[in-house]
């Protein structure tokens, strides 16, 4: 049977994740700090509310953990699913509260959302559309719900599945390979959330 390892560090909203992951069908989910589990999974969702830095204190704060997510990840191919600030943490570095070094797996910077609109207000919260860039995996256009002060500025173009518009285009979602990362919440997005994760589940990149 396929594993699915959610990891667990505190981030939030791990509760919120697996219910929707088990209404999306998933039967087989493990919440779990443990490296040696993630490194054995054959599908890996990392979740995230809060500051960047935060949560990438608490993730790194787990022995063995980010080796781990990285042999599976980037050195078997395994399905990784990055959720909110669990997509943010795909990032080289973030600039909330100075600036912290990301996961590096999607060369770019999470900075915050600047606006010169000052009817436009941050964070960005709330549902608003899913606009696909290029043949993104998974992805399909649709509303999600967004909650977020920080975006995600990718380097390389190709590397952004998704955007929305929130006084101009923000990235909703990035991609490479087997990795995709979503900005908005799945958990919290209805129909819409749960269609995607349960492509997830099916997905062999």
């Amino acid at each position: 049977m396929t594993t699915l390892a959610l990891i667990d560090y505190g981030a939030g909203n791990l509760h919120s994740v697996h219910n929707a992951l088990r209404k999306a069908g998933a039967r087989n989910v493990t919440i779990t700090a443990d490296a040696d589990v993630v490194a054995k999974a054959d599908r890996i969702v990392l979740p995230g509310v809060g500051a960047f830095r935060a949560c990438r204190d608490a993730l790194v704060a787990i022995p063995g953990m980010v080796d781990a997510m990285d042999a599976a990840v980037n050195g078997r191919g395994v399905p990784f699913l990055g959720v909110c600030v669990g997509m943010q943490l795909l990032a080289d570095a973030g600039e909330e509260f100075g600036r912290h070094e990301g996961l590096g797996w999607i060369a770019g910077t999470v900075k915050r959302i600047e606006t010169a609109d000052p009817a436009i207000k941050v964070p960005h919260m709330g549902w608003n559309d899913v606009i696909l860039r290029g043949a993104p995996p998974l992805l399909e256009a649709g509303e999600a719900y967004f909650l977020h002060s920080y975006h995600f500025e990718a380097n390389d173009p190709a590397h952004v599945a998704a955007v929305t518009d929130h006084g101009g285009p923000l990235v909703a979602a990035v991609a490479r390979d087997s990795i995709v990362g979503c900005q908005f919440h799945p958990e919290k997005s209805q129909s819409y959330g749960l269609s995607l994760l349960s492509r997830f589940l099916e997905w062999r990149p």
